[in-house]
């Protein structure tokens, strides 16, 4: 039997309603949930992200505004920027659009960033406070990850789940998301790396498997178990002659050789890519509601 498709533009649709809900309790106390979102040069790929962004905030109620600075702004006009957002008591959340140009250091700006603002959960203060089981904020990929497992019918909890990649975007915070002690988490978790010797032998074993190594097609047939529920976080441009952009986009797993194999599976595109910014907005209410002394339900 084919695998059950976890399609994450339908949860997310679910998440924006509620989402929605939050946002009419804010408005109702006068308070208008608030992004700021800063850009520094025009790259395509970015352009494209904060459009969907705007497109989405606008969705859920929150009000969005994006700062472009050319490609060849100092750093220290951009941290100038970052310090008068976080003072403003009408801005909720704060992004700053990665990656940024090369003679800027991403670390400086994200440490920049009131962490009380930090929608995108990348400063080192919120980092913290997810490992040690209170976070504020949830990074939104995978945070993004747990909402499609615990909505689709497949909770982590007690279940092996094996992660294979250890990016500070999305490896290690779902780690940290999935090995506390709490409903929607409670795995027993793997992580596995570019290091790891004999990863078809680990992948094999996961209950859970997530793919989130930056190569297409890494996950094959032969590395999952029968039943397993496979999560692709990929997102790989590969040259496709038919397509009139000359390419297509695959995730990080052999989808056409794991759909017969796997008991659910995300599609890519589809799958958790849409999950990303529905979590920002997330993100957004709830600092918006924080930071206003409204907590909403």
């Amino acid at each position: 039997m084919p695998a059950k498709v976890l399609s994450g533009k339908d949860i997310s649709a679910d998440i924006k309603t509620e989402l929605q809900a939050k946002s009419d309790q804010l408005h109702e106390q006068g308070v208008t949930p608030r992004l700021m979102m800063v850009r520094v040069g025009e790259d395509p790929a970015s352009v494209s992200y904060m459009k969907q962004k705007e497109k989405t905030a606008g969705q859920v109620g929150v009000d969005s505004e994006t700062v472009v600075f050319p490609e060849d702004a100092s750093e220290e006009t951009l941290l100038s920027k970052i310090t008068e957002l976080n003072e403003d008591p009408t801005c909720h959340g704060i992004l700053v659009q990665l990656p940024l140009p090369r003679h800027i250091s991403q670390d400086p700006v994200i440490e920049a960033i009131d962490p009380k603002k930090d929608v995108d959960c990348f400063h080192p203060q919120n980092v913290g406070r997810l490992l040690i089981g209170n976070p504020y904020l949830l990074p939104c990929t995978p945070h993004g990850v747990q909402q499609i497992l615990v909505r689709g019918g497949y909770s982590p909890e007690g279940k092996h789940v094996v992660v294979c990649g250890r990016s500070n975007l999305n490896g290690k915070p779902l780690f940290g998301i999935l090995i506390q002690k709490r409903t929607g988490a409670n795995a027993t978790v793997t992580v596995c790396h570019t290091s790891t010797r004999d990863l078809a032998d680990i992948t094999r074993q996961a209950d859970i498997l997530v793919a989130a190594m930056g190569a297409p097609k890494s996950i094959t047939a032969d590395m999952v178990k029968e039943g397993a529920v496979v999560i692709d976080v990929g997102v790989n441009r590969v040259e496709d002659p038919s397509k009139k952009s000359g390419f297509r986009l695959v995730g990080d797993t052999d989808y056409d050789a794991l759909v017969d194999k796997a008991e659910a599976i995300t599609p890519v595109p589809g799958g958790v890519g849409p999950m990303t910014v529905t979590m920002l907005m997330w993100n957004t209410l709830t600092a918006a509601g924080v930071q206003s002394g409204i907590p909403v339900d």
